[in-house]
């Protein structure tokens, strides 16, 4: 039971059309958002697609019936919510929903950092993360894995220090709200 890091890398932005190349994941503790596990990362490319899926499936907890089991905690997890429902069901499992179970998704704050626009409010654009994944699929074509590798180690630790400072920082930002109410 657990909050867990969790992102994909895909060829591509439709799931009906492109395929999922790489399912990552960390457990985080819960009350600081620090990791408390190594990064996991299923490759598509040693095995299937179809293998990877299982893997995840088998390994995480994602759909043992028990809602708390494992909590996806990522930026703009609509994506990884859309590619995993279209693509566990082309491969014949129980589609995997997301959204409709416990999810924690920091994209709410980066749009809200970014003065409520939406453009422009990448993960890249407010932590340490040095680029957003466009070549990823360029990168997979040319088989050069290790570039992918890097960039999702680089993500995962960029998106680990976003979160654990607002772990340290929300309560302080709550109280002072509090404040202005008037104490309450």
């Amino acid at each position: 039971m657990g909050n867990f890091y969790f992102d994909i890398e895909t060829t591509g932005l439709d799931p009906k059309l492109n395929k999922i190349i790489t399912i990552q994941y960390q457990e985080l503790d819960r009350s600081t958002g620090k990791a408390v596990s190594e990064l996991v990362i299923l490759k598509e490319w040693e095995s299937s697609e179809r293998e990877i899926l299982r893997e995840f499936i088998e390994k995480s907890g994602i759909n043992e019936g028990y809602d708390f089991a494992f909590i996806p905690t990522g930026y703009n997890l609509g994506f990884e919510h859309n590619f995993l429902k279209e693509r566990t069901a082309l491969h014949s499992f129980t589609p995997i929903d997301i959204l409709n179970k416990p999810f924690i998704d920091l994209r709410a704050f980066g749009i809200l950092a970014n003065k409520g626009e939406f453009k422009g409010s990448g993960l890249d654009k407010i932590s340490g993360k040095k680029t957003d994944g466009r070549n990823v699929p360029l990168w997979y074509t040319k088989k050069e894995y290790d570039k992918i590798i890097e960039y999702i180690q680089n993500e995962a630790a960029s998106f680990i220090h976003l979160y654990s400072w607002l772990h340290e920082k929300m309560p302080t930002w709550v109280g002072e709200y509090k404040k202005e109410l008037g104490g309450k």
